[in-house]
């Protein structure tokens, strides 16, 4: 007899207090719905992770795992340590056949679980939930996120169009997953690096319910930043491209300087023939110490290899009783 698949939807929380009590019935629905359908197992669950929150977030995943005995796992990180650290560490707690992972604020539609599963039954070990449109962003984000994509893809970032976080893998992928032993963590680009058989399905993007994004836009750039220093050599090449242009500009304002020493005399002693290469070069050379600067910074956190993040508590019942461990 074929083995049932359990299914685990892991959903990082940050400051979700408004949001938890209006997703966590959505999600458990969700899960009624796919064993209702006989699609997953009845031991199926949903993880909660407490990134840090400063809230009463922790509170509300708490009274979850006790009310939904079996059903909700909770964890809790010992501080925050930001979003994919925060999946990461769910997608570790996790010992189901396949695992979707999805944010608290219900912007990515639950209602395609249902399609991400029929693709690992179709044989998918990874499927990406893909944004159809993004009719509910700002022309700012829009513009920002899909050039974002098409830069990555310029220099040589493997990842797939309009998708973030929200996606299912199967239990071998994730093992896969997990043997990526940096500590500065890009998931979406390191979830392609994994391989096996593939597939996306498309939804429309949903306007956030309650409370506010937990993306602002300093750490949207940080997070933009991180992703191309992190799978990209293209800006250290970049440096050797803008030495050879600022080699040859300055060769030819040297070639006018001199021609116009020798031949005219039009040549005035002043401050300008000097300035200009010097302000040049001199921004070049800066430019260059910081991007070299940016790798070697990510260089030091990796070799220092610190723990990515702590668990303070954790309340997962096994398949037969509840136990907490703290």
């Amino acid at each position: 007899m074929k083995k049932e698949t359990s299914l685990a939807i892991v959903v990082p929380c940050y400051n979700e207090e408004e949001m938890l009590p209006q997703s966590l019935p959505v999600l458990l629905q969700t899960l009624d719905d796919l064993i209702a359908k006989a699609k997953i197992s009845t031991d199926s669950r949903l993880y909660l992770v407490d990134d840090g929150s400063r809230d009463r977030t922790w509170e509300l995943i708490n009274s979850a795992c006790e009310h939904y005995n079996g059903r909700v796992a909770g964890v809790k990180l010992s501080r925050n340590k930001g979003h994919q650290n925060a999946l990461l560490a769910g997608l570790e707690s996790t010992d189901e056949d396949i695992i979707v992972s999805i944010d608290a604020d219900l912007q990515d539609d639950p209602s395609n679980i249902e399609k991400m599963v029929d693709e690992y039954h179709a044989g998918n070990d990874v499927v990406y939930g893909v944004r159809a449109a993004r009719d509910t962003d700002t022309f700012f984000k829009r513009f920002t996120a899909e050039g974002y994509y098409h830069l990555m893809r310029r220099m040589g970032v493997d990842l797939v169009f309009n998708h973030a976080d929200f996606r299912l893998m199967s239990r071998r992928a994730l093992d896969a997953l997990l043997e990526y032993r940096e500590s500065q963590l890009f998931l979406r680009g390191i979830v392609r690096e994994v391989g096996f058989p593939s597939a996306s399905v498309e939804y429309d993007r949903q306007e956030r319910a309650a409370g506010e994004t937990k993306y602002p836009l300093r750490k949207m750039l940080s997070f933009a930043w991180h992703g191309i220093s992190s799978f990209s050599t293209a800006p250290l090449r970049a440096i050797t491209l803008l030495g050879i242009i600022a080699s040859g500009l300055s060769l030819l304002l040297i070639v006018w300087v001199m021609g116009t020493r020798l031949f005219t005399d039009n040549a005035i002693p002043g401050w300008t023939s000097i300035l200009v290469p010097l302000l040049f070069i001199g921004s070049v050379q800066l430019l260059s110490l910081g991007i070299i600067g940016e790798y070697l910074a990510k260089m030091f956190e990796e070799l220092k290899q610190r723990p990515r993040y702590h668990l303070e508590k954790v309340k997962k019942p096994t398949r037969t009783s509840s136990q907490e461990n703290d």
